[in-house]
């Protein structure tokens, strides 16, 4: 089973992708901002990230420099944004704007978790 984590700092957001990703046969891990999604990446193993951009503290370009830096820097990255100008980084390996509808997203951790 393939293991995602997903950061947001809406427990809205954060929940109905857990629900559509848990009932596409992932399992998920969640962090409620930035650097808490930076501990469990570096406490875990994950297949994909999936990470909203403006957060309070640490934010997903942040999380992102984090991942590229590390020891596991091929680790694929979701990014997604109510705010699409945030995505221009080439270091997401999709990008998502919010509104987005939740088979893309399930479709897109489903195809870059394949390749893990």
């Amino acid at each position: 089973m393939h293991q995602i984590l997903v950061i947001d700092d809406e427990k809205a957001i954060l929940d109905v992708v857990q629900m559509a990703l848990t009932r596409a046969g992932f399992e998920v891990e969640t962090a409620a901002d930035g650097l808490k999604g930076i501990q469990k990446f570096d406490e875990g193993r994950f297949d994909v990230v999936i990470t909203d951009m403006l957060m309070p503290g640490v934010n997903g370009p942040s999380v992102v420099q984090h991942i590229r830096n590390s020891k596991r820097s091929s680790t694929p990255i979701i990014g997604f944004s109510g705010t699409p100008w945030f995505l221009n980084s080439s270091d997401f390996d999709v990008v998502f704007t919010k509104p987005f509808p939740l088979k893309d997203l399930v479709d897109a951790a489903q195809n870059l978790s394949a390749k893990t």
